[in-house]
């Protein structure tokens, strides 16, 4: 390759992380933002009611990440910075939800990869099949109120990112939001707790697997007015088990 294409090819790929973590530290900035807004609602419910040992220790720890959240924001430089950030939010997304199950008499949560229509939902507590308009079905985590809304024919209550001049779900932005996507997902992927599927899943979603995106990505496949294109399959359940409809296709993402 000639050596002017070789500092071009370069020049393009800073371009484009740098667009990837401006586009990340806004919408990682709003998540911050509303955590914080959910924290002081809990504050003025805790002047309220006593906390047991428990629930003090995880109202503590949701404290502790969101100021964990701010502090990595304010010093964001790159696009791992932001994943950093969400990151800690999804820590703190786990102990706040932790301390509204306590609250409410529910079971505590099992630490699960967050929602995928929204990880500021918290810990995701079922699997649904469901694709994106011109999509293929797949096994997803979602949390319990997405999982009533699909169940009942509403739509998902995503997660809408800016792209261009309107609002599309994060995962149909393609890698604009990757390194956003990624804080949230690191440790599960890392640690081995993210089923095969489901990290081809969000490798694909976010861009972040090349060709893998295929219509999970494409921002073509969506009109910013809603899902009603999207499908939902009839295969729902508990966490465990193989995935369901979410396998096969390996690292290139399959039928993505």
């Amino acid at each position: 390759m000639p050596r002017f294409s070789i500092g071009k090819s370069r020049r393009e790929a800073r371009l484009a992380a740098l667009d990837a973590f401006r586009h990340s530290r806004r919408a990682v900035n709003e998540d911050v933002t509303t955590f914080g807004e959910e924290l002081a609602e809990l504050h003025v419910e805790t002047l309220a009611t006593p906390l047991d040992e428990g629930m003090r220790q995880d109202y503590q720890r949701a404290l502790d990440a969101y100021e964990a959240a701010k502090d990595r924001l304010a010093r964001a430089e790159v696009a791992d910075d932001v994943s950093a950030v969400t990151r800690a939010l999804a820590e703190g997304r786990f102990a706040h939800a932790c301390v509204l199950a306590a609250r409410d008499a529910r079971p505590r949560p099992t630490r699960h990869e967050p929602c995928f229509f929204d990880p500021a939902h918290g810990p995701a507590e079922r699997d649904v099949e469901w694709a994106p308009p011109g999509g293929v079905p797949r096994s997803l985590p979602v949390c319990f109120r997405d999982f009533e809304r699909l169940t009942i024919g509403d739509e998902p209550d995503a997660r809408l990112v800016p792209l261009g001049n309107r609002r599309v779900p994060w995962f149909a932005s393609g890698p604009l939001y990757a390194p956003w996507a990624a804080g949230w997902y690191d440790d599960y992927i890392h640690d081995g707790r993210m089923e095969p599927a489901r990290l081809t899943m969000v490798y694909a979603a976010a861009g972040m697997a090349g060709t893998a995106a295929g219509t999970w990505s494409d921002p073509g496949s969506w009109d910013g007015g809603g899902f009603s294109g999207g499908h939902f399959g009839g295969t729902v359940g508990d966490f465990g088990g193989d995935g369901g409809g979410g396998g096969g296709g390996g690292a290139d993402g399959g039928g993505f």
